[in-house]
């Protein structure tokens, strides 16, 4: 068989169209190939990062990201299975994510406080340069978070996720209805600054760093042991309590429109 005349049949599903050009979305397309080239290369030459995917099957069977194309292979790709198991089926990765937490780049800070806010794991840093980021994903097992397609395609990246939406408000509800987090959210868990977890405080212990109205009317109160930062009950609190009430309260329905 001549290298010019080999070609698979290709299919993507759901969310992974997002990332091909208009004339291969949401059909069965040929592509054409030359030489020896795996799966992984193949998906992300069509613009698809690797980890945006759950699932890959070629003539049926489930393969790992090193599978070789054959001329004429059958390729079905699939992204995370929101309402099915498949640990026993696929074999992208060795093993699944066992905590959720997160590493976000530069350009999503916002997100990355209300992740916070939530009580996730966040790691967010306005000088982390692109490999800082796959480094870290990669050696802590965290999901990175980002809206840069060439990042998601660095191979030691395992485990991450193209972030759709532009606003805030609205990137965390796309994440939050991606992972299911809902039942995970453990509100005023984390210091929104520096990711620490938060401790009780006797007001005795940090009564000289509060302002006089502060001091007066509040008796409750926690601290960041990492960076310091004081937290209480105050108009902060009840502005980041409607925060995780809008996001529990939220229709998933309504958040994907």
């Amino acid at each position: 068989m001549n290298k010019q005349e080999s070609y698979v049949v290709c299919r993507f599903y759901e969310e992974l169209n997002d990332f091909l050009s208009p004339q291969f979305r949401k059909h069965t397309f040929r592509h054409d190939f030359k030489g020896r080239v795996s799966v992984k290369d193949l998906i992300e030459s069509l613009g698809v990062p690797h980890t945006e995917i759950d699932l890959i099957l070629v003539n049926g069977e489930s393969v790992n990201f090193n599978y070789l194309i054959q001329h004429e292979d059958n390729l079905s790709v699939y992204p995370m299975f929101e309402h099915m198991d498949i640990a026993g089926l696929s074999k992208i990765r060795a093993e699944p994510l066992r905590h959720i937490k997160f590493v976000a780049d530069i350009h999503l800070g916002k997100l990355a406080k209300y992740l916070r806010i939530l009580g996730f794991d966040v790691l967010y840093e306005n000088n982390y340069s692109d490999s800082n980021l796959a480094q870290i994903s990669s050696n802590e097992h965290r999901i990175l978070l980002t809206r840069d397609c060439g990042l998601l395609k660095r191979r030691i990246v395992d485990y991450g996720h193209f972030v759709r939406h532009v606003q805030p408000l609205k990137q965390l509800l796309e994440i939050v209805n991606w992972l299911d987090l809902k039942r995970l959210i453990k509100p005023f868990y984390r210091c929104i600054r520096c990711n620490g977890v938060l401790a009780d405080v006797e007001k005795s212990e940090i009564e000289d760093q509060l302002l006089p109205k502060t001091k007066l009317y509040y008796h409750q109160f926690k601290q960041c042991p990492d960076c310091k930062h004081i937290y209480w009950k105050g108009s902060h609190y009840l502005r980041m309590k409607n925060l995780i009430e809008s996001v529990i309260d939220q229709d998933n329905e309504t958040n994907n429109t």
